[in-house]
């Protein structure tokens, strides 16, 4: 069950005038920089504005099922903190914007912003559950990432296992199908119910593995795309 509580209803604050955080709140006008950058670069390039009607699989030579691993619940996607873009589609709704994503072993905080900068959310999660945040200081606590999600934003957002997805890799946690190329290059993941497609990777600077740059996901009617602009693995 969701518990609701609203952090500040009488403080009458637009987020465009935000400058002390309330109750742990992160967004500040700052911080809205990246987001303006980013967001400017998703305008000339509208890299997010359309979504795939269907996710091709042309370049698959192999498909590899992979079974849970036996310490999963040990095992940590690498840290990481990435700058990029967003999309979600579905049958009601669509939202077009930016994000920062920063993981850690036992946290994540994801930062959520209009095309303009404006914050959407704020969504953190570490081992006391998942807190989400509203543009209107409102937050809002859960157990499970994508039913929180889910009923706040109106689409999930699967960070469990998006954290190894936009790696490159599957979730340890559960089983998997990896659809690979001719040169063992990842191209789909099918896992928990979503369907996740890399258009392209990064070029391989410091990590030895290619990072994806652009992926497709799709669960049943939502999809989403990401587009990474900016990659930092530790």
């Amino acid at each position: 069950m969701v518990i609701y509580e609203l952090i500040s209803a009488s403080f009458n604050i637009k987020l465009k005038d935000f400058k002390l955080p309330v109750n742990g709140l992160k967004i500040n006008p700052w911080g809205l920089i990246p987001g303006i950058l980013i967001s400017c670069i998703f305008a000339l390039f509208s890299g997010c504005a359309t979504l795939p009607s269907q996710i091709k699989s042309d370049a698959v030579v192999k498909t590899i099922l992979t079974e849970p691993a036996a310490n999963a619940q040990n095992v940590s996607a690498a840290d990481f903190n990435i700058l990029g873009r967003i999309s979600i589609q579905d049958e009601k709704q669509s939202f077009s914007g930016s994000f920062r994503w920063q993981h850690l072993a036992t946290s994540d905080e994801i930062l959520l912003f209009t095309p303009l900068g404006q914050a959407v959310a704020e969504i953190t999660k570490d081992d006391e559950g998942v807190r989400l945040i509203t543009s209107k200081l409102e937050a809002f606590y859960a157990t499970d990432v994508e039913n929180l999600t889910q009923e706040i934003l109106g689409w999930r957002m699967p960070i469990n296992g998006l954290q190894y997805w936009i790696q490159g890799t599957h979730s340890p946690v559960t089983a998997a199908e990896k659809d690979l190329d001719n040169k063992d290059r990842i191209v789909a993941i099918r896992q928990d119910g979503w369907h996740i497609h890399y258009s392209s990777f990064a070029p391989a600077q410091i990590n030895p593995i290619p990072l994806p740059k652009v992926l497709n996901l799709v669960y049943q009617n939502l999809k989403i795309r990401l587009v990474v602009d900016d990659w930092k693995v530790e």
